[in-house]
C-alpha cells in the first residue's frame, strides 16, 4: 500500500500534538510496510527528504508571503499541497492508495486530488471548529466549518480521536456513524487499527499481512 498523509505540522515543526501524533503515526506504518509519504508545510525546509524511517517527507512552504488571516494562508498553500501530491502521484506511476488528511487545514486539496486523480482520503479530526473557538458561528468561523464539512462530505472514512469528538461530528455536521471510526490515539492498538481502516478503505487490497 502507498498511502499520503497531509498535515500542517511535522517534527521539526512543532505547534501542538499533532506533529507527534503524524510522526508516530507515519513511522509506525513504514515499519509495517505501508510506503509512506508525509506532505507538511514549513517556512524555510522545502523539498523531498527520505528519512532513516523510511518515511519520504515532502514540505511545501507557501508562495503568498503576506496574509490577513488563516484562511488566506490555508487555502493559497493548498495549491502546494496539490503540486506535491501530484508530484508523488506521477512518480510512482499514478499510484497512491489514499490521502490520510490529519486536521481540516489540507482538505481542500485532498478533494481536489480525489476529484482530478481519483485518489480517496480519510479526514482525521484532532478537533472541530465548535470546540476550538468560543464564536463558532461568527462568519470567519463559519467558512473553516464549511472546509470541515466538505471534508466529512468528501472523505470516503472519518477518524474520530475520541468518542465525545465522534458524537459531535455527528450532532453538528450529520456525518452517517457509520461513516466516523473512533481511534483513540491512546490506546496500544491504535496505529494497527488504523492500518485496518486503511485496508477496508481501499479494499483491501496493497497491506501486506505478515
Amino acid at each position: 500500500m502507498r498511502a499520503v498523509i497531509f498535515s500542517w505540522e511535522y517534527p521539526p515543526r512543532i505547534v501542538g500534538r499533532l506533529a507527534e501524533y503524524v510522526s508516530t503515526l507515519a513511522k509506525q506504518l513504514a515499519q509495517n510496510k505501508v510506503e509512506t509519504y508525509v506532505v507538511t508545510y514549513h517556512d524555510f525546509m522545502t523539498g523531498e527528504i527520505k528519512e532513516p524511517s523510511g518515511v519520504t517527507t515532502f514540505r511545501v512552504t507557501n508562495p503568498v508571503r503576506t496574509h490577513i488571516g488563516v484562511l488566506t494562508w490555508v487555502l493559497t498553500l493548498n495549491e502546494e499541497v496539490e503540486r506535491a501530491t501530484a508530484n508523488i502521484y506521477y512518480k510512482t506511476n499514478q499510484h497512491i492508495d489514499l490521502i490520510d488528511v490529519c486536521d481540516w487545514h489540507f482538505i481542500p486539496a485532498a478533494v481536489t486530488l480525489k476529484n482530478a486523480l481519483n485518489i480517496p482520503f480519510i479526514y482525521s479530526v484532532e478537533s472541530i471548529e465548535d470546540q476550538r473557538s468560543p464564536n463558532p458561528n461568527s462568519s470567519f468561523n463559519m467558512a473553516i466549518k464549511s472546509i470541515e464539512w466538505l471534508g466529512f462530505f468528501e472523505a470516503r472514512g472519518v477518524n474520530a480521536k475520541s468518542e465525545s469528538i465522534r458524537t459531535e461530528i455527528i450532532k453538528i455536521y450529520k456525518v452517517p456513524p457509520e461513516k466516523i471510526k473512533m481511534i483513540d490515539p491512546n490506546n496500544p492498538s491504535w496505529v494497527k487499527e488504523k492500518i485496518e481502516h486503511y485496508k477496508a478503505i481501499v479494499g483491501g487490497h496493497g497491506i501486506d499481512e505478515s
